[in-house]
């Protein structure tokens, strides 16, 4: 494997391991104010953070007029506004092993986008979403079933917004369109946010000001650049591996810190949907290696 590569899965695993800190890090600062205004904050931090990126020249600045850049930022903002919605009716480890879907969907999106998808990664498709029905179907004190049809949906449009980024124009840097991003979500959300809570509380205590710090920082600018820059430079199925990151972390920090009760149905599911996330992305590969071993057709 040339450094590029290692490079390239280093990041992949930054962003899976910043991504899956979000959940911890949203369920503390939730406990003293609600979820709008919990993503709002985020994304005001981030857009701080960002702005010397995104405005740091003209080439940059122009990437704000493009319309796939800027439905790609409002997808994003709003992505997030309802996963943290449900998480305000779920636990942590139920939210977390949801996420475990996403490999799932993108396979099934990949197919009606007209790519080639293995039989090996339809039976995962099909395992990981009876891993994820197991999950909703009996959450067992878990969650709501309102928490799980939001955390379900916003994985949704978390797929919208990939395949939104795919279309992104070049930029001039690696930087440049995930700080627009973040900016964009932090102007989208705002007003959504205002509208149903009013102005945000500041009057939060020392750790839900760390949470939300570190929502901003780590879990939606650094894994935003990470990921962006490393599945630039990776297959998309050896990139998908990584996404199961967020909800292993997740899961694990919701038992040992949060107390949350691991039962039969959501240890049972969360496994069929990491099982099935691996053997998507793991068929993809098989394929795409017959493919390139066959040579051009």
């Amino acid at each position: 494997m040339n450094s590029s590569k290692r490079i390239a899965f280093l990041a992949l695993i930054v962003s899976g391991l910043c991504w899956g800190l979000g959940f911890p890090l949203g369920k503390l600062v939730l406990r003293e104010t609600d979820s709008a205004h919990m993503v709002l904050l985020r994304f005001l931090v981030a857009a701080v953070v960002a702005a010397p990126f995104a405005l740091r020249s003209a080439e940059t600045r122009g990437l704000f007029r493009s319309p796939v850049v800027l439905l790609a930022g409002a997808l994003y903002g709003i992505a997030f506004m309802v996963q943290f919605e449900g998480l305000a009716h779920v636990s942590v480890t139920l939210a977390a092993l949801l996420v475990g879907a996403m490999p799932a969907l993108i396979a099934i999106a990949a197919k009606l986008l007209g790519e080639k998808v293995s039989r090996a990664s339809w039976a995962g498709v099909a395992a990981a979403t009876l891993g994820a029905a197991l999950i909703a179907g009996k959450p067992d004190g878990a969650g709501s079933p309102l928490g799980v049809a939001l955390s379900l949906g916003s994985l949704f449009i978390f797929l919208a917004w990939l395949t939104v980024l795919r279309r992104a124009p070049k930029a001039p840097n690696e930087m440049a369109i995930p700080a627009v991003t973040v900016i964009v979500a932090a102007v989208t959300v705002a007003p959504i946010a205002f509208l149903m809570h009013g102005p945000p509380r500041l009057d939060l205590s020392p750790i839900a000001w760390s949470g939300i710090l570190g929502l901003g920082v780590l879990s939606t600018l650094v894994a935003t650049a990470a990921w962006q820059f490393g599945s630039a430079r990776v297959d998309s199925a050896s990139a998908g591996v990584f996404i199961n990151i967020e909800p292993l972390m997740g899961a694990c920090v919701g038992v040992m810190l949060f107390g949350d009760r691991l039962t039969w149905a959501l240890a049972a599911g969360g496994l069929m949907i990491i099982a099935g996330s691996f053997a998507v992305v793991l068929g993809e590969r098989r394929s795409q290696s017959v493919c390139a071993s066959a040579g051009p057709i």
